[in-house]
C-alpha cells in the first residue's frame, strides 16, 4: 500500500478485511472524509490513470483496499495542497518507485491550479490587463474589440481592465474571424459557455457553504476540474459532430 502524504488520516480509508469493493461501496467508504466525492468524481481519476480497478467479466469495477486507499490520497493532495492531477500523478509513481517526495505546505501550491486544463505559456501571469495591453496581444483593433463587447463575447471590469483570460478570448475570436466567422456567428458559443458556467456553479455552490472549510477550499479545485473536463466533453462534441457531417 502507498505511503499516506499528511499524516495518519488514512488508516481507517481502505477497504476492511481485503475485500474487493464495487464503486457504490467505495463511495460510501470515502464519504466519511471526503463529503463531497461523487461516483463522477471516481470515474472521472479512474479515467486519469490515477487508479486502475480490476474488472468483472461483466465489466463492473472491483476496488481492492489499494485502489481505495490511493483515491484516499489523490483526494487529500487536491483538499489540502490545492494540486493538480498532473503533479498528483507524478508525487504517486514516485512513491511507486521507492522514492519520499515532499509535498507543497497546505495551499502552497495553489497557483499551480491557474494551469489546469492549458497549454503551456498560455496564460497571462498579469490578473489584469488594460486595454491597449489586449488589443496589441491579440493584434487586433479598438473597434474590433468594441464590436466583440457589443455582442458579449469581451466583458471589461469595473474599472476597465479585463481578466487574464480575456486574452486567450480575444485571440481565438481573431484567429476564427480570420476563417470568416464574425462576432454575430459567435453568440451561441458565448451562450453555451454561461450555461456550462451555471451547472458548474450548481455542482461547486455546496461546496462553498460547506462548514467544512477543507471542503470549502476544495471547490477551486472542483471548479477548475469541471471547467477542464467541460472544455474536453465540447471538443469531443464537435468533433464528432463533424465526424457525422462529413462522412
Amino acid at each position: 500500500m502507498l505511503q499516506t502524504p499528511t499524516g495518519g488520516a488514512g488508516s481507517g480509508t481502505a477497504a476492511a478485511g481485503g475485500r474487493l469493493m464495487s464503486i457504490g461501496g467505495v463511495l460510501n467508504q470515502l464519504r466519511d472524509e471526503f463529503p463531497e466525492v461523487t461516483i463522477s468524481k471516481i470515474r472521472f481519476l479512474e479515467s486519469e490513470g490515477l487508479v486502475e480497478p480490476r474488472r468483472t467479466p461483466s465489466g463492473y469495477r472491483k476496488f481492492s483496499p489499494e485502489d481505495v486507499e490511493r483515491l484516499a490520497q489523490v483526494l487529500r493532495m487536491q483538499r489540502d495542497h490545492y494540486l493538480p492531477l498532473k503533479v498528483i500523478r507524478e508525487h504517486l509513481d514516485a512513491l511507486d518507485r521507492g522514492e519520499q517526495p515532499s509535498l507543497p505546505a497546505p495551499g502552497g501550491a495553489r497557483e499551480l491550479l491557474d494551469g489546469l486544463g492549458e497549454p503551456d505559456g498560455e496564460r497571462p501571469t498579469a490578473a489584469r490587463v488594460g486595454r491597449a495591453e489586449l488589443m496589441a496581444a491579440a493584434e487586433v483593433t479598438e473597434a474590433e474589440l468594441a464590436e466583440w463587447e457589443s455582442y458579449g463575447l469581451l466583458t471589461p471590469g469595473p474599472e476597465g481592465g479585463f481578466d487574464a483570460e480575456s486574452v486567450n478570448v480575444a485571440r481565438l475570436v481573431a484567429d476564427l474571424g480570420r476563417f470568416g466567422l464574425e462576432p454575430r456567428h459567435l453568440r451561441a458559443m458565448k451562450a453555451a459557455a454561461d450555461r456550462e458556467a451555471g451547472l458548474i456553479e450548481q455542482v461547486v455552490a455546496p461546496l462553498r457553504l460547506h462548514r467544512n472549510p477543507q471542503t470549502r477550499a476544495h471547490a477551486e479545485a472542483t471548479t477548475k476540474e469541471l471547467a477542464a473536463l467541460s472544455v474536453r466533453l465540447h471538443a469531443a462534441l464537435v468533433q464528432t459532430a463533424l465526424g457525422v457531417r462529413l462522412h
